[in-house]
């Protein structure tokens, strides 16, 4: 795949135009997904993320590898980042403190003075020690933000406990209606291939941030926002969770069936298997004259989507008898020309050689200050006067540690030396 080139400055990434968040500053203390995530999201539309690691450890995905970069001849990398690391890290800047150390919690409340926004995913009550929870900061600056990020929240019996992703994808009910239906071959709860309690609690988390920052900028005030993965997973459960709060029936797992609606599901065909959406009555209706079954829609049984899932079993095994005479490519392209939603089961590779993926320009590049290439997938939402823009590749671990220190703390040589000496801060380590 050939990656699009973009306009570039002189450090070799791409030019920023007008940006919707330029000119606010985040401080940013978490690590992992979810609080990188929302860091990055921010950074693309602008901000200046201020990202604080340890001097030796550093982010923990930027050892979450392989796959990791692969750098070209002469960019002399002896530690390359791994892909996880570089699918969130963009458009940041690395500072390398060790806030376990009085002096370089010191500096990180220093640096919070300056700052519109923190980010945090401590266990809570983790930061109170170093001085950076949000009571200890709101004194420095009554109008910084401060977002922290938990499995389970600030309060409740759970408060305490450490989260991650698969175990809230178990205890959000996500995995009970994720996989095959008890009692089918490879029947057993699956989590979904992707984070995705961490990613949406990023999103969510950047929804909060910007919905407080224009609340600061009417009242003059900052607040601490509290967001959960568990929560959130809830929140996202959506249709699923209200048929329960409003049908009272236990969802369960329908394999690649819609709880809703029907026909909307996988289909076999004659070399592999495609996705067919029926949406409404109108489009089933379609369905059943393109694959020539008019006796369908004489039966009243299946006149309504309702009708349809009383008799989803019969239904489907009748229509999957009719699709399994077509190969993929034909069916796809009959059913998408007669206004049925159809389309493909892609591999990744094949996702990012789609020709609609490839008009969008979703895949950039950039490049490390040796010239190896970065590919990054950008941020999804256009926006006309102020798109996203990708300035920096992710950092190396402690990158731009004097370069920060010395512009917003005015620190001089021989102060950075000694705190360097004292091990408060490090030096441009492992990417």
């Amino acid at each position: 795949m050939t990656l699009p080139e973009s306009p570039h400055d002189e450090a070799g990434n791409r030019a920023a135009g007008p940006m919707s968040l330029a000119g606010l500053r985040v401080l940013d203390l978490s690590r992992v997904l979810a609080g990188p995530w929302a860091s990055q999201i921010l950074g693309d539309l602008g901000a200046d993320i201020i990202k604080i690691e340890h001097p030796e450890k550093g982010d923990d995905t930027r050892s979450w590898g392989p796959p990791n970069l692969r750098p070209t001849p002469g960019d002399r990398t002896d530690d390359p980042p791994s892909a996880y690391y570089l699918s969130c890290n963009r458009n940041k800047r690395s500072l390398a403190i060790d806030i376990a150390k009085p002096e370089g919690a010191a500096l990180v409340r220093r640096l919070a003075r300056s700052c519109d926004v923190v980010l945090e995913n401590f266990k809570v009550g983790g930061l109170s020690r170093y001085g950076l929870d949000y009571e200890s900061l709101k004194r420095e600056n009554p109008a910084l933000v401060y977002c922290s990020i938990t499995g389970f929240g600030q309060t409740g019996p759970y408060a305490p406990r450490g989260g991650y992703d698969f175990l809230i994808q178990g205890m959000s009910g996500l995995m009970s209606v994720t996989g095959q239906p008890e009692g089918a071959p490879g029947s057993e709860p699956l989590k979904v291939g992707v984070p995705v309690s961490d990613l949406f609690t990023g999103l969510y988390a950047t929804i909060a941030v910007l919905a407080a920052l224009r609340h600061r900028d009417r009242a003059g005030e900052g607040q601490h926002i509290d967001c959960a993965l568990l929560d959130t997973q809830v929140a996202v459960l959506a249709n699923q969770g209200m048929n329960w709060l409003v049908g009272g029936q236990v969802p369960k797992r329908l394999g690649n069936g819609h709880p809703n609606v029907v026909p909307y599901r996988c289909f076999a065909t004659a070399d592999g298997h495609i996705i067919v959406a029926v949406g409404n009555d109108g489009q089933f209706r379609a369905l059943c004259r393109l694959l020539n079954r008019e006796d369908l829609l004489a039966d009243e049984r299946f006149a309504s989507n309702p009708g349809r899932q009383a008799h989803r079993a019969e239904l489907e095994a009748t229509l999957a008898d009719s699709m399994a005479r077509w190969t993929s490519a034909d069916l796809i392209e009959a059913l998408s020309g007669g206004g049925v939603p159809a389309g493909p089961i892609n591999r990744i590779d094949q996702v990012f050689d789609d020709p609609q993926v490839v008009a969008r320009g979703l895949v950039h590049r950039l490049e490390t200050p040796g010239g190896t290439p970065v590919p990054i997938v950008g941020f999804p939402a256009r926006l006309s006067r102020t798109p996203a823009c990708y300035r920096r590749v992710p950092p190396r671990l402690g990158e731009q540690t004097d370069e920060v220190l010395s512009d917003l703390l005015d620190l001089t040589g021989n102060e950075l030396e000694e705190l360097r000496a004292g091990g408060v801060i490090g030096t441009a380590g492992r990417s």
